[in-house]
């Protein structure tokens, strides 16, 4: 138990980063969305339905091996004239491998930040210097879904996607296990938000997340989310919604949405 603890406490400690805080850097876009969505996280042509296409790609510090996939960012350009108060909100859906800017945006992200109007002068720049901070992802009354991926060949291997992931938290590890089972089966993050298992359990399966949260972290545990028949290809709803927002110990931090 020992072990696990000081393993869980690595996992957290590595994966918080005082996201909270306000930070500064320059971001550019790509003209098309797409190259977002099929980019590093694997979230594919689903990426296009998160935020109404505001898709980011993060640097590794964001990225932070794939746990940073799904993560919310509020960013506005410094520009007061051309840009608004408010920016706008974007989720993290790939590695942005150039260390010149924190982030690559959709065009559709990029323009948002603009003031009315503006939205092509913005554009014009292709380079804008902002400030940026985690934010809470919100998708209303929607859970938590998981998506049985192509790869998954039942019922030797399963592999998984995570969507929808709410609050200001990483997923940092998973378990899988039959339903009313105590038997539970790691599973690792192959890439991006995909975790997989070639030890895949029979029948009915449940879940059990290790999240940020607060100071530590907390389980989550979705108590029936594959029917026995899960089939390639089709997602559930995993009955459950994160929450949560992992506190950081770094000063100061903005926690207000700008408006």
């Amino acid at each position: 138990m020992a072990i696990f603890l000081c393993f869980l406490f690595f996992l957290i400690s590595s994966a918080t980063a005082c996201d909270r805080c306000v930070h500064h850097t320059k971001v550019a876009y790509f003209s098309k969305a797409s190259a977002l969505s099929s980019g590093a996280c694997g979230y594919g042509s689903l990426a296009l339905g998160f935020y109404g296409g505001h898709l980011a790609a993060g640097v590794p510090s964001l990225f932070k091996d794939g746990a940073g996939c799904g993560a919310c960012f509020q960013i506005r350009c410094k520009n007061t004239t051309l840009c608004s108060r408010a920016g706008t909100t974007v989720i993290l859906t790939d590695l942005n491998r150039n260390n010149q800017t924190d982030f690559v945006l959709s065009s559709r992200a990029f323009t948002a930040m603009a003031n009315k109007g503006m939205g092509q002068q913005i554009l014009k720049l292709g380079l804008v210097d902002v400030e940026y901070k985690r934010v809470l992802c919100n998708y209303n009354k929607q859970n938590l879904a998981i998506r049985v991926e192509e790869m998954s060949q039942k019922p030797h291997y399963l592999a998984i996607k995570v969507l929808y992931q709410g609050g200001q938290t990483e997923i940092v590890g998973m378990d899988v296990a039959q339903v009313d089972s105590s038997r539970w089966t790691y599973m690792t993050r192959n890439y991006g938000a995909i975790w997989d298992t070639s030890n895949v359990p029979s029948g009915p399966l449940q879940l059990r997340f290790v999240v940020t949260g607060g100071y530590d972290g907390k389980w989550v545990w979705a108590k029936k989310v594959l029917p026995a028949d899960w089939k390639v290809g089709e997602t559930y709803d995993a009955g459950v919604q994160i929450s949560d927002i992992a506190q950081e110990p770094c000063y100061p931090c903005d926690n207000e949405n700008w408006k």
